[in-house]
């Protein structure tokens, strides 16, 4: 018996406003009731002794931890730019905007 029908099918691509000819909603189910059959063995064995991961393998965080440090001021900032206008950096007009 097939876990999903083809009115079940059609259905879902309606609501996913998908335009399915019908002799893709027969494939369809069938493609559907392999991927449920499949899930279904999974749930079979992931019993609840055996606890959710979210990797196969433990990870540990191998960055720096985030230490404050002294910035550029606005003068430093600006002090290596290209252009600067009315205390900020000038850059080239892009989409045809109006100045």
């Amino acid at each position: 018996m097939s876990a999903i029908t083809r009115d079940e099918v059609a259905h879902l691509a309606r609501l996913a406003r998908l335009a399915l000819p019908e002799d893709e909603l027969d494939q369809l189910a069938a493609q559907l009731d392999v991927i449920i059959s499949a899930v279904a063995k999974v749930q079979e064995v992931a019993k609840g002794d055996v606890p959710p991961t979210s990797h196969a393998l433990p990870l540990t965080n191998v960055y720096r931890p985030d230490e404050v440090r002294p910035g550029l001021d606005h003068d430093q900032a600006l002090a290596e730019a290209p252009a600067v206008e009315d205390g900020r950096f000038r850059v080239p007009q892009i989409l045809g905007e109006e100045e």
